[in-house]
């Protein structure tokens, strides 16, 4: 089902700069009951959260669980994936695009169904650090509303990121003005 990562993204990882191990200066520091993002390790850490997930578009629901991941990477806020049978059947649709994650593989886009906008993606063929999670589903929370708890989600900046913010994560985070080296 995986594909091992070829030899030059292999060379790439190798040059990763912030890898959780040593929070940088500009960093903001967490609160009680927070976690910074530059905590997160990288290669990210994928993490089993129980807590409530819903995913709405106008009054349609696209999505609940309360059995999820989130995936924590440096500089990065948490991006929740839920199980496939989590999205209500017939919501989503294959979209038009693709990208490559240095560490989870090709992903394919989904949008809500009669339309073209990508709202979420997935790893049908996950590298082996994401295979337990093919198929599972994550969602922009700026092209739709996300909630944890009921906690409405805040997307991350910058347009292609799809990161949740909660005030329980604290940044700076990557998508931000100035931030395209991180």
């Amino acid at each position: 089902m995986s594909t091992e990562p070829p030899a030059w993204l292999q060379q790439a990882r190798a040059h990763w700069q912030h890898r959780g191990s040593q929070r940088p200066p500009f960093a903001d520091e967490p609160g009680p009951n927070q976690e910074s993002v530059w905590d997160y390790p990288r290669p990210p850490a994928v993490v089993p959260d129980g807590r409530s997930i819903e995913v709405t578009h106008g009054e349609r629901l696209i999505a609940r669980s309360t059995t999820s991941v989130r995936v924590l990477e440096t500089s990065h806020p948490p991006a929740f994936y839920v199980p496939p049978d989590a999205v209500v059947p017939g919501c989503l649709v294959l979209t038009n695009g693709s990208s490559h994650c240095e560490w989870k593989g090709a992903a394919e886009y989904l949008a809500i169904e009669g339309t073209v906008e990508p709202v979420a993606w997935r790893y049908p063929t996950p590298y082996p650090e994401f295979s337990d999670h093919a198929g599972w589903v994550s969602f922009y929370p700026g092209r739709v509303d996300c909630t944890v708890n009921d906690e409405p989600v805040r997307p991350q900046a910058g347009g292609f990121y799809g990161g949740w913010i909660t005030d329980d994560v604290v940044g700076p985070f990557k998508g931000e003005p100035g931030t395209s080296g991180w």
